[in-house]
């Protein structure tokens, strides 16, 4: 999972930054919140409905969803997300599999 968020030329993390650069938010996505979102990805597949490589999708929506909605209000800035950061958006989701077969 990893890989796939990190090796293509137009990956996942450099799509959500370049759309978030769109409206003047510089956006950056540590290693270690990468890291995090494809152990998250792997778990949620592994527990919930292995959905592949698209749970990364859906993960990277829950983490981005605030910011993409105030992107508008907040140009200029730039923001780092972490793992903690992926956690806090997803982590708690993925320990209730009940209810995250249903959100992720």
């Amino acid at each position: 999972m990893y890989t796939i968020l990190t090796e293509p030329e137009n990956n996942l993390v450099k799509q959500q930054s370049a759309l978030m650069f769109t409206e003047g938010v510089h956006l950056e996505i540590t290693d270690d919140a990468k890291w995090r979102m494809a152990k998250l990805a792997t778990q949620i597949n592994r527990d919930v409905e292995n959905i592949g490589a698209r749970r990364l999708h859906t993960i990277m929506e829950r983490l981005v969803e605030e910011l993409s909605f105030s992107a508008t209000e907040r140009a200029g800035e730039h923001i780092e997300l972490d793992a903690e950061a992926v956690q806090q958006a997803v982590g708690e989701l993925a320990k209730k599999s009940d209810l995250s077969r249903f959100v992720l």
